[in-house]
């Protein structure tokens, strides 16, 4: 188990709010959930980038910090999300070894597989069971690669050793350009020519139609409450990570844009806040944020700039309620509902902060910061963030503040927002070292209006 200093006085936030700590000492921790008696559950993820395979875990954090292990699943994470409906407990399971999977466990520890089989084995998972006002679980599953096309950086990723003929799946035929992408294999230095959609080293053709399956890659799904009726929302999105409903039933996504990294490297995207409409296609492989890639605009300096690889697009993709950070990984999200703490119908976002330089450049350390959304005229506000002239995580700053928050949840009456900070990963360039038992999750309440 690592030491990590926590110092609430080191995190800054808007006057009239306060910082505490709820519990330390959590190893990659991902969520939190609050029963019907607004007990506050988390859950531990049980794998990070870097490869670290872990068990996850269902834990009861105690007033006085304290943690008890309710369940604990098997090893084929990370469990990315938690959601309490109905006296149960509803987890993504990232599907790392074995597929993404919809777990429901009860209060007793019972862990029941509702879906399977997702195709969530490569860079990106199943991901943030949310529960709609038609009753229905709402979970999205994650792209396998960055922007379509198979090669080594997944091999650095893992899975590509793992899994040597996992690559994306449409949700819906599509027709390829006819685009290849060379590249040498990082275990034999052979030559491989490989196509979008199609396994590494296999090559497209042009026109070749790839068939469209569900589950599917880069998708928002729905499913009953038993793990019945799959059932489409939306697609077309590279890793939409956090789910959540706004008061008026609304549907929100958080997306991870894309990294410069890979057989086809994508410069400058951010992540973004999207409204989910029923049966739109978001844009990805070919587009980000709406924008087409049919110029230089996202041209890596020194590199080709992307070109379309669907020959043509489902639809056209709509504008995001707000732009992120550039690799700011703007993960999970919750809506502000009580006037007591302010902000009403506003979405706050966690950000997991960049993983620079493994996903590209940055001038200076983005995200390591929760922000707050105005989704009516798009304007991203800092919400808490580590004091200092310098922003960057604690660890980099010496401080006892935040690390990498990846979610946000309010409490049932909506007065106090937990925040999940996954806790120290070190990136050499490399390679990812996430450090064990540095996880924190932390409260913020209004004391004053």
């Amino acid at each position: 188990m690592e030491n990590r200093l926590v110092n609430p006085a080191d995190v800054e936030l808007p006057a009239g709010y306060k910082a505490e700590v709820v519990a330390t000492g959590l190893t990659f921790p991902t969520d939190v959930a609050f029963d019907a008696q607004g007990q506050v559950y988390a859950i531990e993820a049980g794998y990070s980038y870097g490869e670290e395979f872990l068990e996850p875990k269902l834990l009861r954090i105690g007033p006085d910090g304290s943690k008890t292990t309710i369940a604990t699943g098997a090893i084929n994470g990370p469990w990315t999300g938690i959601n309490f409906h109905d006296n149960a407990f509803y987890v993504a399971e990232g599907g790392q070894k074995e597929g993404g999977k919809i777990l429901k466990i009860t209060s007793d520890g019972t862990i029941t597989t509702l879906l399977q089989n997702l195709p969530t084995f490569g860079d990106h998972h199943t991901n943030s069971p949310a529960i709609g006002p038609d009753g229905n679980l709402y979970f999205s599953t994650g792209t396998a690669t960055n922007s379509g096309v198979v090669g080594p950086d997944n091999y650095d990723m893992g899975w590509l050793k793992r899994k040597p003929d996992f690559h994306d799946i449409p949700c819906q035929d599509i027709t390829l350009t006819g685009q290849n992408f060379t590249s040498k294999a990082a275990e034999t230095g052979e030559v491989k020519t490989t196509g979008p959609y199609l396994p590494y080293g296999t090559p497209a053709t042009a026109q070749q139609v790839i068939q469209g399956a569900l589950p599917c890659s880069g998708a928002v799904f729905r499913v009953s409450l038993e793990g019945s009726n799959l059932e489409l929302v939306a697609w077309g999105l590279r890793n939409p990570y956090g789910l959540t409903f706004a008061p008026d039933g609304q549907l929100y996504v958080t997306e991870n844009g894309y990294d410069d990294r890979g057989s086809r490297p994508v410069w400058g995207t951010g992540d973004y806040l999207w409204r989910i409409q029923t049966g739109q296609w978001y844009g990805w492989p070919d587009f980000a944020g709406g924008l087409a890639f049919n110029g230089d605009r996202f041209k890596v300096p020194g590199e080709t700039a992307p070109q379309p690889l669907l020959a043509s697009h489902p639809a056209t993709p709509p504008r995001p309620v707000a732009s992120l950070g550039v690799h700011s990984s703007s993960n999970g999200l919750d809506f502000s509902t009580a006037a007591a703490f302010g902000h009403v119908g506003e979405a706050f976002i966690a950000q997991f902060g960049d993983m620079a330089p493994n996903v590209g450049k940055v001038l200076a350390p983005v995200g390591f910061k929760v922000v707050r959304v105005n989704v009516e005229n798009g304007a991203v506000t800092d919400f808490a963030k580590n004091k200092g002239k310098e922003h960057a995580p604690a660890s980099a700053l010496a401080t006892g503040g935040l690390e990498r928050p990846v979610a946000v949840k309010f409490s049932p009456d909506g007065t106090a927002l937990y925040i999940v900070d996954f806790g120290i990963m070190q990136n050499t360039g490399d390679k990812t070292i996430p450090l064990k038992g540095t996880g924190v999750i932390w409260k913020i309440t209004r004391t004053a209006l």
